[in-house]
């Protein structure tokens, strides 16, 4: 698709990056030949995405009818209809069918046969390359080792592992089989990877020896021993991969485990176990940033369909593609990474450090994608302010002439790192900023080749969600307000349950409290003048300064481009006088600087780019603030912090970039605050 990038002024909030395409137009993108198939078999003409996205959720039982039959689903059994109960929480998604999310991934993986669908870039191991024809007979040989080892539908296989084709193909042999997946990365330390992966009883826990970050070599080998011992009944295979097989370590395999090279040793063929809409097939954990890591379940059916909607229709991927995630196992992003699989798109699948040996260094996603060829990069918002930030050219450094679409989600994208973008990286390719969450594994909001695209904004509403903004009393707010953002109808993702003893109703007193019968998500959502979409910061971290709510991103919109500021964090105490006490945390550049220039520029900045209101009470000098290993800022944990919980009750150290500096943080604050 052919289309001509406007120009604008970096500062410009809203401002046009990328026009729509005609409707002549759509025949060249999935997206657009869906449509034209859905005006077809409805009879309705839509004059753009706003018209199909109402037609979606007005007609959700003809929509995920059009999905089911245009992702050619294999159902073993039929369903009855689309929807059976449609209240939320507990929604039933085609009832009476039985499928298997796995059987999908491996018929198109046929398709590709001895084509490279995998290729796999680790500064453990270097780089490896597996055809369609290789996986499929990983999965075969690990699911002979899963008969082997007595495990059966409903058990879980957890994996403490890395992003690498094996990891890969034990969850697809899992769900093959109807056995329920669970992951956490090695970089997770035993207390938090016991506190996800304790709440499952696994009956298999395959985990490696060991990875590579950067120029360190970083062992795991006592971690797996801590955590085995809080896993008493669970089997253990190591895949040595810190030191290859066939060297020394094979003396330091831990007593009671096998290697992994055992777990395959038998040839066996794919099974696909035909299981209901609703069965299990993996456990994905909340961050655990305000409290213990929640346990929620997807389905087979419910991943199966909203990715065959995701992928190929929001995100635009298909066989001639190559998608870079670059994700963690534990991250939800992995989940949609894998599903990539299922339209018949290769994978790149990178296992390292982004930023080394410097941002703009061998190992950054930008260099990874030009030497791979891919055409999709789903990078995180962080990484890609901090390229815009450091001045990269990514655009004129690599070839990126393959890569048509940048997707980026894990905090807002400001409008400067938007501009930088279209200028830095590609004038014509396609940025779409998606906001979602592992609570339903896929987006609410994002971009679409069929959407313009505007600075600081996501362009449209996913198809089949029925997302929008309220206010407290529950009813629509105004174009421009921010509300909580709400999901009115429900969605084949939305999960089974929360694993465990009372997990349907802490599943229902996690979204549904606020709105009966309606999915409250916990950030507040804008709707813009022009159309477009902002999360403007989490609900409970909104900033209420004399009755005017602040939404975080605005500051960091500001902040993130500052001259001498590496990092920031906006917090608001109430003090019962309306107004409360605002106060900014800032890692300066230079610590050895002036701090009482960096303070008085920062004023008036904020005073400036947003109002008077907007400035701070506090600036407090910090060595760092706390951010998950997303990228994500983690406001409300710090407030908590400041305020005098203790920390191990209120985050999970695991999640942190820099656990160490979180105590050190908040006593800065409170020293500023003069507390």
């Amino acid at each position: 698709m052919t289309t001509t990038p406007a120009t604008t002024s970096a500062d410009q909030q809203g401002a046009l990056l990328r026009p729509a395409p005609a409707k002549d137009a759509w025949p060249e993108t999935r997206l657009g030949r869906f449509l034209l198939t859905a005006e077809r078999a409805t009879g309705r003409t839509f004059a753009g995405y706003e018209d199909a996205w109402r037609w979606s959720v007005e007609d959700l039982e003809g929509f995920w009818q059009l999905v089911w039959d245009e992702s050619r689903i294999i159902a073993h059994t039929p369903p009855e209809r689309v929807l059976g109960r449609r209240e939320m929480p507990g929604a039933e998604w085609f009832p009476g069918a039985t499928l298997n999310y796995a059987e999908h991934v491996v018929r198109a993986l046929r398709e590709r046969g001895d084509a490279v669908v995998i290729k796999a870039r680790s500064q453990t191991r270097g780089p490896s390359e597996w055809t369609g024809t290789r996986l499929i007979e990983e999965i075969g040989r690990l699911q002979a080792g899963y008969r082997r080892l007595g495990l059966a539908a409903g058990d879980r296989v957890a994996g403490y592992l890395p992003n690498t084709p094996e990891a890969l193909a034990a969850y697809l042999a899992a769900a093959g089989m109807g056995l329920v997946w669970a992951a956490v990365p090695p970089e997770m330390g035993p207390r938090s990877a016991i506190d996800r992966l304790g709440q499952l009883d696994p009956k298999l826990l395959i985990a490696v020896d060991g990875y590579r970050w950067g120029a360190r070599d970083i062992g795991r080998l006592a971690e797996l021993e801590e955590i085995r011992a809080a896993l008493p009944g669970t089997a253990v295979v190591l895949l040595r991969y810190l030191e290859p097989a066939g060297g020394n370590s094979a003396a330091q395999l831990p007593e009671g485990a096998e290697p992994y090279e055992a777990l395959r040793a038998e040839p066996g063929e794919f099974e696909a176990l035909p299981v209901p809409f609703a069965h299990p097939l993996t456990v994905l954990f909340s961050s655990g940033t305000t409290g213990k890591p929640k346990a929620i379940v997807h389905s087979h059916g419910g991943i199966l369909l909203e990715h065959s909607k995701a992928i190929p229709l929001q995100f635009d991927l298909g066989r001639e593609d190559l998608a870079f995630w670059y994700t963690t196992t534990g991250w939800m992003v992995w989940t949609l990474m894998v599903s990539s699989l299922l339209t018949g798109c290769g994978l790149v699948l990178m296992d390292g450090d982004p930023g080394w040996p410097a941002l703009e260094g061998e190992w950054s996603q930008w260099a990874v994608a030009a030497e791979t060829g891919a055409t999709y990069l789903a990078s995180g918002s962080a990484y890609l302010a901090a390229c815009a930030k450091g001045g990269l050219r990514p655009g004129g450094t690599w070839d990126l002439s393959r890569l048509r679409e940048i997707n980026c989600s894990g905090s807002p994208l400001s409008a400067e790192a938007a501009q930088w973008v279209y200028d830095a990286v590609s004038p014509t390719l396609l940025l779409g900023p998606t906001s979602g969450g592992t609570d339903v594994c896929t987006a609410f909001v994002g971009g679409t080749f069929l959407s313009e695209v505007r600075a600081g904004e996501m362009a449209t509403r996913a198809l089949g969600a029925d997302v929008d903004a309220w206010s407290p009393e529950g009813v629509p707010v105004a174009v421009g307000e921010p509300g909580e953002l709400v999901v009115k109808q429900p969605m084949p993702s939305m999960p089974v349950a929360f694993w465990g003893p009372g997990g349907a109703q802490r599943y229902r007193d996690s979204y549904f409290h606020t709105f009966e019968g309606v999915w409250c998500h916990g950030d507040w959502l804008v709707h813009t003048e022009d159309g477009g979409w902002m999360i403007t910061g989490r609900s409970d971290a909104t900033l209420n300064r004399g009755g005017v709510r602040l939404g975080t991103a605005e500051f960091y919109a500001v902040l993130d481009q500052a001259p001498g500021v590496a990092d920031s964090m906006v917090l608001h105490f109430e003090d019962g006088s309306g107004m409360g006490r605002l106060v900014l945390a800032v890692v300066p550049s230079d610590p050895s600087g002036d701090a009482a220039s960096l303070v008085a520029g920062l004023k008036t900045l904020i005073r400036s780019q947003l109002s008077p209101r907007h400035v701070p009470d506090v600036i407090a000098p910090v060595s760092s603030v706390p951010r998950s290993s997303i990228g994500k800022r983690l406001e409300v944990p710090l407030k908590r912090i400041v305020l005098g919980a203790a920390a191990k009750d209120v985050v999970d150290p695991g999640v942190l970039v820099d656990p160490e500096g979180l105590e050190a943080t908040a006593a800065a604050i409170r020293a500023a605050l003069g507390g």
